[in-house]
């Protein structure tokens, strides 16, 4: 059988072990949160470009098919 103070020290260890699980998720949690805002961010602007390039006339076709002025 395992000795008492065995048992209370692997609880204890345990426990540390649990607390820096934790604070390790916590910290995953946050970073998630902070990059699932930049990629909301990212889908707005991104529709705001393609509004805006839709709504203004005069600009027709694929700008890869114009050639640069030096051509």
């Amino acid at each position: 059988m395992d000795d008492p103070q065995d048992l209370e020290q692997r609880i204890t260890d345990l426990e540390i072990k649990l607390s820096f699980a934790e604070d390790t998720v916590e910290q995953l949690n946050q970073v998630v949160t902070r990059q699932q805002a930049q990629i909301d961010r990212l889908i707005r602007e991104l529709v705001e470009l393609r509004d805006r390039a839709a709504a203004e006339p005069g600009v027709q076709g694929n700008l890869r098919d114009e050639l640069p002025p030096h051509y």
